[in-house]
C-alpha cells in the first residue's frame, strides 16, 4: 500500500450549517465510494474552505459518518486569491491504497468543477 490524495470539492450557494453540511458531505460520501475508502486506511483528511463560508466547520460532516470518530480532520481557511472560485470547501483525503495515481477518482461538484475540469471529464469516460 502507498499514500495517496484524494481531492474532493464543492461549492454552496448559502453560508449556512445545513448547506455547508450537506454539500460537504454528499462530495465525501462520493470521494469514499468512488475510491473504497475505509476509516481504517485514512492517514488525515483537510478541509479548506474560502473565507465567505464560517457559519459551520466543513469537517462536521465527516463526524455524521460510522467509524470515522477515530480519523483525525482539521478545517482551515483557503488562502484569498484574485479572482478565486467564492463559496467553496475543499477536502484532500490522504489515504492508504493499492491504487496508482491515475486509478484515484477526484470527486468535484457544483461550480467546483472548475477547479480541475480535466480530472472531471476523466471521471465521465
Amino acid at each position: 500500500m502507498v499514500s495517496r490524495g484524494i481531492r474532493g470539492a464543492t461549492t454552496v450557494t448559502e453560508n449556512t450549517a445545513d448547506e455547508i453540511i450537506y454539500h460537504t458531505k454528499l462530495v465525501l460520501q462520493e470521494m469514499i465510494e468512488a475510491n473504497d475508502v475505509t476509516p481504517e486506511n485514512v492517514s488525515h483528511v483537510f478541509i479548506s474552505a474560502t473565507k465567505d463560508i464560517d457559519a459551520v466547520f466543513p469537517a462536521r460532516a465527516l463526524r455524521e459518518f460510522s467509524g470515522w470518530t477515530y480519523v483525525p480532520v482539521m478545517c482551515m481557511a483557503e488562502i484569498e486569491v484574485e479572482n478565486s472560485l467564492k463559496n467553496c470547501i475543499r477536502i484532500m483525503m490522504v489515504v492508504n491504497t493499492n491504487q496508482n495515481q491515475a486509478e484515484v477518482k477526484h470527486i468535484f461538484h457544483n461550480e467546483a468543477i472548475t477547479l480541475r475540469p480535466e480530472l472531471v471529464e476523466k471521471r465521465g469516460q
